[in-house]
């Protein structure tokens, strides 16, 4: 069966990559504005449902992949900022504290439908003025939900991490390989 990753993302590309390399990507055309939810989390699966179906539509043989991922500070969702002021706006509110990154994913075969919401705990040191300067200068926070990578320029402000680390990235790579097992599609 052809699996096909609904989504543009980079990150997500190499780390399905990692649980195999034969995959296409499809990325989906939704209005994420038009989605909403009671919880973050649960904003975070619809958002990967929507993607996923609207790719399942035009390749209803595959097995289909849509994720999406928030950042959720106090029950506030947190996407991708708009510009400078947004993504110093998010750091300032990270800075300090703990927050939860919810993955959506939301897997369709020919034969069934799975979805289900990652979270993940993630603290951040006391950020300075100076630091959330520095980085909202860099290209880095511009197309993550919450203004950072974990995986890049933010590495240095995360003191802990409680749950799946690659969630933090946007896609949990040992659950979706369960999930691609459990629905057939490996």
């Amino acid at each position: 069966m052809d699996i096909i990753l609904a989504s543009a993302s980079p990150r997500r590309r190499e780390l399905m990559a990692r649980i195999t390399p034969d995959f296409t990507v499809c990325a989906a055309d939704v209005d994420e504005r038009a989605i909403t939810a009671e919880t973050p989390a649960l904003l975070a699966r619809r958002l990967a449902e929507a993607k996923c179906r609207a790719v399942a539509r035009e390749r209803a043989r595959c097995a289909v992949i849509g994720c999406d991922t928030v950042v959720d500070v106090d029950g506030t969702v947190f996407g991708k900022p708009a510009g400078r002021d947004g993504a110093r706006r998010m750091l300032r509110a990270l800075s300090g504290r703990a927050h939860l990154v919810h993955t959506g994913v939301f897997i369709c075969t020919p034969s069934r439908s799975l979805g289900f919401a990652e979270t993940t705990r993630v603290t951040f040191a006391p950020l300075t003025d100076a630091e959330i300067d520095a980085y909202a200068a860099t290209s880095d926070p511009y197309d993550k939900a919450g203004a950072y990578g974990v995986q890049s320029g933010a590495s240095k402000f995360v003191t802990g991490v409680e749950g799946c680390f690659f969630n933090v990235m946007g896609f949990p790579v040992a659950r979706v390989y369960a999930a691609l097992k459990e629905c057939g599609a490996l």
